[in-house]
């Protein structure tokens, strides 16, 4: 199942005009932007309160970042390396009326401090999310919730599994079904490899 969904993304990645072979190696993630709707189901799933801190890894064009701000009025983090989406995200927080609630840092997700978020989310592959695990575990305080999109995190059980109803038709008559995990942190999580 893990094999269809990582073939699923690069098809849809090279359908969407990105680079699938820069897929393969574990210093690229392309960029495939979240439709909102799902963005929603996220920010929901994780059951996102105003006094949350919401960290969105590989934050993209900012959609989440701004979303949780506009929707939940939280305080939100986005980390991305893309200096262009970067640009992106700060002028939309602005165009949207959420910059006093957003920040965009230039950083690698993989050596970012996560110790003040109360959520993350992602959509990332499955490389990225496995090698997430120690800083979920160690920065990450008991109660806080992680949404991913699409990809679980290889040897923990989600606390919740959501699959969105609507099946998107792709060019070429492919088919996905898009995916939610959620993880709430706790001593068991904290501790388990």
């Amino acid at each position: 199942m893990r094999r269809t969904l990582e073939t699923t993304l690069l098809l849809c990645l090279s359908l969407l005009g990105a680079n699938p072979i820069a897929a393969d190696y574990p210093e690229e993630i392309p960029f495939v932007p979240t439709p909102i709707e799902v963005v929603d189901r996220m920010l929901a799933l994780a059951e996102v309160r105003q006094s949350d801190v919401v960290y969105d890894l590989g934050s993209g064009d900012g959609r989440i970042v701004i979303r949780a701000a506009k929707k939940y009025g939280v305080r939100a983090v986005g980390i991305e390396m893309d200096p262009l989406l970067l640009e992106k995200s700060r002028q939309s927080a602005i165009a949207e009326g959420v910059s006093h609630l957003v920040e965009f840092r230039a950083e690698d997700a993989l050596k970012t401090d996560l110790s003040p978020a109360t959520v993350v989310t992602l959509y990332m592959l499955p490389w990225f999310n496995k090698a997430m695990k120690p800083s979920f575990q160690t920065m990450l305080k008991p109660g806080a919730r992680i949404v991913a999109h699409d990809f679980g995190i290889e040897g923990w059980e989600p606390e919740k599994t959501e699959k969105l109803p609507e099946i998107v038709l792709k060019p070429g008559g492919y088919k996905h079904q898009h995916i939610l995990y959620l993880w709430r942190i706790n001593s068991r999580l904290q501790s388990k490899n």
